[in-house]
């Protein structure tokens, strides 16, 4: 438990980190968190806080989609990936501000944070530990359309972008990189860190032999 546990956390804390990166590079949010600024400048609060708060609906669409009941559990990441979010934005990157760094500052830094947004999802979804809304559901939508999740991903991407757009949210290259790449992203990290997981799990290969079963 205590290594599933942390694999978890790394995985969330990686994740938050590239989503600060790619806000901070200016270039425009990624298409949930683009989501999510547009909704907190128009309604005050932080952006942790809307990212919290819709979560909790999304909680009932991927019941739905999942024919299942609402997974109650999904509450304890909510609440995480919400203070490790505003953690990144409103302390560790609360004074940086890339607005006027050189563009191909700007461009490194929005595809370092995709990279590093791909990697922590493809971490924190190996313990299989309740997952965050947000996360469950384009596996939701790959699950109830049969599509793979690079599939799932980018239509999920899609869909919010729409959304942001529609309420000012900061869309750009930001937003569009993610959408395009993330899912692949998420595919890759999470096919090479699958067997490296339970390699160096503490039961070994028999865990690993059973998550085939």
């Amino acid at each position: 438990m205590l290594y599933r546990s942390l694999v978890y956390l790394i995985g969330m804390f990686i994740n938050f980190f590239g989503v600060a990166l790619l806000i901070n590079a200016t270039l425009g949010a990624g298409f949930w968190t683009s989501f999510f600024i547009g909704v907190s400048d128009h309604l005050g609060y932080t952006v942790g806080f809307w990212y919290g708060a819709f979560q909790l609906l999304i909680i009932f669409i991927n019941a739905k989609l999942m024919k299942q009941l609402p997974e109650v559990r999904a509450v304890v990441p909510v609440v995480l990936e919400s203070l490790i979010l505003d953690f990144w934005l409103e302390i560790v990157f609360g004074n940086v501000d890339l607005s006027t760094a050189p563009y191909l500052v700007q461009v490194l830094t929005l595809l370092t944070g995709v990279a590093v947004i791909g990697l922590g999802v493809a971490i924190y979804i190996l313990p299989q530990f309740p997952r965050a809304p947000v996360d469950q559901l384009f596996l939701a939508v790959s699950h109830r359309f049969n599509l793979s999740i690079q599939a799932g991903q980018t239509l999920v991407a899609v869909i919010m972008t729409s959304l942001a757009l529609a309420i000012g949210g900061p869309v750009g290259l930001g937003t569009l990189a993610p959408m395009l790449f993330l899912g692949p992203v998420i595919q890759l990290c999470y096919t090479r860190a699958y067997p490296l997981y339970y390699r160096i799990h503490p039961q070994g290969e028999k865990v690993y032999q059973e998550s085939y079963q």
